[in-house]
């Protein structure tokens, strides 16, 4: 989303300080690790992460030393004098932000979680992306050759947090998988962004950019779904949810070429934890899916897993 010196004087007038700190490095052109060379410079230290989580409203600097430093970028983003520091006050002073629901680490539940925390920081977002999830179908489709083709998800989000404008969508392929001819869609009310991916681990992380910034407490209806097929045979299919989460329907079909002899249901606290909720879900012939349906999601795992012939 572009920006212009008149959303920046607009955004110093109005905040939050995340956007307004936000809109002024895309307008100025400066990446964060030129303006922590900038900082330096000038005696402050402050790291990359630290940046990029005040720029997406993922922590707000508290500290003597973190407010120096917003001190020194008002200097470095030739801003007017304390007008970063002033929106950090208004800010507090002002409503209370919407209720963050309980929360887990990508290290708890993905055995990939360094490569997802690494190509995260590459898109500069935070795990805690300022959005938690209402409601998410996901259909995920199995071909004749036994592989995962792709799923396609319909979800709802709630903002949690002013200022959030897209959602960062997580893509583990199977064994085998080569996330370079992974195809990102944006389905309904998003637009494709920057894709990242690990060829090694076969993750893909892809942001998903909303038309409008949504505040505290705001919903967002979207679509966006993965085509895939380039992995061996697929054996299951996990869900893993930072937060706690709504309603959640996940959704398998298999082609009429290759159907399971068994699938069952599972949840898992982590992704070392051991496999709990086992209940065993009926095929329907001429559909050839199966599917869970779950209310008021825990941080965790959810998933499908099945037996070939």
């Amino acid at each position: 989303m572009s920006h212009t010196e008149a959303d920046l004087v607009q955004l110093l007038h109005t905040g939050p300080f995340h956007l307004a700190l936000r809109t002024a490095l895309a307008v100025r052109g400066l990446p964060l690790q030129r303006v922590q060379h900038h900082l330096a410079h000038r005696g402050v230290k402050v790291g990359v992460t630290s940046l990029s989580y005040w720029q997406q409203g993922a922590r707000r600097p508290r500290r003597p030393e973190s407010l120096k430093a917003v001190r020194a970028l008002e200097e470095v983003l030739q801003l007017p004098g304390n007008s970063l520091l002033r929106l950090l006050s208004a800010d507090a002073a002002g409503r209370a932000e919407v209720e963050r629901p309980a929360a887990r680490s990508y290290r708890s539940l993905v055995e990939a979680s360094g490569t997802v925390e690494r190509l995260l920081a590459e898109l500069e977002s935070p795990a805690d992306g300022g959005l938690h999830t209402v409601g998410q179908i996901d259909r995920v489709r199995i071909g004749a050759a036994r592989q995962l083709l792709g799923r396609d998800t319909q979800q709802v989000v709630r903002a949690h947090r002013d200022g959030v404008d897209r959602y960062v969508a997580v893509h583990h392929g199977d064994p085998g998988c080569d996330p370079s001819r992974v195809a990102v869609r944006a389905v309904e009310n998003c637009r494709a962004g920057r894709v990242r991916w690990h060829a090694e681990t076969g993750v893909l992380v892809a942001e998903l950019l909303f038309d409008a910034r949504l505040r505290a407490g705001d919903t967002h209806l979207f679509a966006y779904g993965f085509d895939d097929g380039t992995a061996g045979p697929s054996g299951e299919y996990v869900r893993g949810f930072t937060f706690a989460a709504g309603q959640y329907v996940l959704q398998v079909r298999f082609d009429e070429a290759a159907l399971p002899v068994r699938c069952r249901r599972f949840a898992q606290a982590s992704a070392g934890a051991p496999r709990g909720g086992r209940a065993e879900l009926t095929l329907h012939g001429p559909h050839r899916t199966v599917h869970l349906a779950e209310q008021g999601v825990r941080p965790g795992l959810l998933g499908i897993d099945w037996d070939w012939a």
